[in-house]
């Protein structure tokens, strides 16, 4: 009775905490921001009852890749690519988008179920209807199946986990952020003591836990995995505990190959024999649960930030594609020529001064060093005038 009575007052403990990370996103959430996702209806098997919504660009190749994106907990499909930026993308760089999206009368935080065996074995629940998703893509698309990738944040992020343990041929590279391992969980307490806890195992257990859940025997998909230092909702102990499964599966020393630090992230990369990147862990230090962001104009930036999708000045969507092998160089090229010629069509802006911009000091009578102007008949201190719209458009210094 004493362990039935504390079991139950963790779990109550960690509801209290789960309820309090989503409560920001829950308070600011909002109508669903304009999409160009499309939603699809009868694809096939659907045990998991989740909806199916994609994008596919009016530009792309023959045999276009495509990425399965998975929103986190209090999130939609629309929602997150608002956020997270992947339809921008996808649209630059030619792939498709497959956004499967949980229902509330499933799970009332719109969580994906990551943890119950009904949904996580290989044809089984939520597994199977993603898997059935996919399906449909590479059919109504002709997506080319070595092409296809998977991301996720948080609950999607495990999720992610999932797919690539359960269904390892589909995939060539998944990105987990935020997320857990696969086998973390098989009931709510454990899913709430690997979130917020943390569970550390020997390497080889999690590596027999992904080769138990299919009968794939290799390749495996590469990873990328993300974390934010100060993530208190899903510890940053299991990007670890992520690194540790797949390098097992891999057969890659616990040693990583690399460790580089940028403006903002430190990254540890693990290579195969033939020096190919395999699997790269990204920290961005200080930052709390949620997908990185780089929002605004430019070739590496796109999204918009909000609740757990953290303006950090890194663009974890941008990067996971550069990873995966889907940006296409054109398109920044393309992108540098059109802002070029935006701003050789732009016409100058008419100036509207002030009359202490152009009148000469001291009562209309020139000072010493522009006696010249004065002399010549200017009624304005021209070099004056010039030297001062300089320093306020901040082309020359004070």
């Amino acid at each position: 009775m004493a362990r039935l009575a504390r079991t139950i007052a963790d779990l109550s403990r960690y509801r209290r905490a789960f309820d309090a990370a989503l409560s920001p996103a829950q308070a600011q959430a909002r109508g669903e921001p304009a999409t160009k996702l499309r939603e699809v209806t009868g694809f096939g098997a659907n045990p998991g009852n989740l909806r199916m919504l994609e994008y596919v660009p009016k530009t792309h190749g023959a045999a276009p890749a495509l990425v399965v994106v998975l929103h986190g907990c209090t999130q939609s499909a629309a929602g997150y690519d608002h956020g997270a930026g992947w339809s921008s993308l996808a649209e630059r760089h030619g792939f498709a988008l497959l956004f499967p999206e949980q229902k509330r009368e499933n799970n009332p935080k719109g969580c994906f179920t990551w943890f119950e065996r009904g949904d996580t074995e290989r044809g089984h629940g939520e597994a199977a209807s993603i898997r059935a998703m996919i399906e449909r893509m590479v059919a109504a698309h002709g997506i080319d199946r070595g092409r296809i990738f998977i991301t996720g944040l948080s609950a999607g992020g495990a999720m992610a986990s999932v797919m690539l343990a359960a269904y390892p041929e589909v995939f060539a590279a998944g990105a987990i952020i935020a997320g857990l391992p696969y086998g973390a969980a098989t009931t709510v307490q454990e899913a709430f003591e690997s979130m917020f806890k943390g569970r550390r195992w020997p390497a080889r257990h999690w590596g027999d836990l992904v080769r138990a859940a299919s009968p794939h025997r290799g390749p495996w998909p590469r990873i990328s995995v993300w974390h934010g230092s100060a993530d208190a909702t899903v510890v940053p102990m299991n990007a670890d505990e992520i690194v540790k499964q797949w390098a097992d599966v891999h057969g890659l020393p616990a040693a990583p190959a690399e460790r580089a630090a940028g403006s903002g992230f430190a990254r540890v990369v693990w290579r195969d024999r033939d020096g190919r990147e395999v699997i790269e862990s990204v920290t961005i230090p200080g930052m709390a649960h949620g997908t990185p962001l780089a929002s605004g104009e430019g070739e590496e930036r796109c999204g918009n930030a909000g609740p757990f999708l953290l303006e950090v000045g890194v663009s974890s969507s941008h990067h996971i594609a550069r990873f995966f092998g889907l940006l296409d160089p054109r398109a920044a090229s393309r992108e540098r020529a059109e802002r070029h010629v935006a701003a050789a069509a732009a016409p100058a802006r008419a100036i509207d001064p002030r009359p202490d911009d152009i009148l000469l000091p001291g009562e209309g009578e020139p000072r010493a060093e522009h006696a010249e102007d004065a002399a010549r008949g200017y009624p304005v201190d021209v070099q004056g005038v010039i030297a001062k719209a300089l320093r306020a458009a901040g082309l020359m210094r004070p």
